[in-house]
């Protein structure tokens, strides 16, 4: 199954273009394969509450690491709310084989949408062994290896960490479009081939 997740507050964004051209091929070569679609800023999930953390300190006091078992630690009315809120974001993570995640980088870093539905799927010593992430992004300056803003990139270093960290995925894949801002700001004008230069790079990666 392909998860799709978009997190841009802009319908016409670059980073849901680049999550589009992978959905698309990726169906296109699994045509018998589940296919969800997440719309995280038109529907967004709710931030962690109390209740939350309640579920999550007993699944790490009881040690409990099996994904399936973590409805035990559901014991009063505001936790099944809670749980009301993870069991399906979960069970679609633990049903995808590709977790595709489209996202620009705002503020050096992801929207507080995409982080919101991290923070719900994301328990204690869990494992997503065996899948893979593949992230999508558009960035208004450049942000690359050797670039002068390298440094504030926390955006892919930011998911790269919490995949490997949380989840014990090292199989992430990062399409980046950089440079968008070049055509809207005129500081970065002279940029603007290098924009659509990356831009055509990143189409070009997400559809093979």
């Amino acid at each position: 199954m392909l998860l799709h997740l978009d997190s841009s507050a802009r319908r016409a964004s670059f980073s849901r273009e680049l999550s589009r051209r992978y959905a698309e091929t990726w169906r296109a070569a699994h045509p018998q394969a589940a296919y969800v679609h997440r719309d995280l800023a038109a529907h967004p999930v709710p931030h962690i509450g109390e209740a939350w953390t309640e579920l999550c300190d007993h699944i790490l006091r009881h040690e409990i690491t099996d994904i399936t078992r973590y409805r035990e630690a559901v014991r009063t009315p505001a936790q099944r709310q809670a749980w009301a809120v993870v069991e399906p974001l979960l069970h679609e993570v633990v049903a995808a084989d590709v977790i595709l995640i489209g996202t620009p980088m705002y503020n050096y870093s992801i929207p507080s949408t995409l982080k919101a539905w991290l923070d719900q799927i994301t328990f204690p010593r869990m494992s997503l062994e065996g899948r893979s992430f593949v992230v999508t992004s558009a960035r208004g300056g450049a942000y690359g290896p050797g670039t002068p803003r390298e440094p504030y990139d926390h955006q892919e270093r930011y998911l790269r960490d919490f995949f490997k960290g949380h989840f014990q995925v090292e199989n992430a894949t990062f399409i980046h479009a950089e440079l968008v801002n070049a055509r809207l700001d005129p500081a970065l004008a002279h940029l603007r081939e290098q924009h659509e230069k990356s831009l055509a790079a990143a189409l070009e990666e997400a559809a093979r």
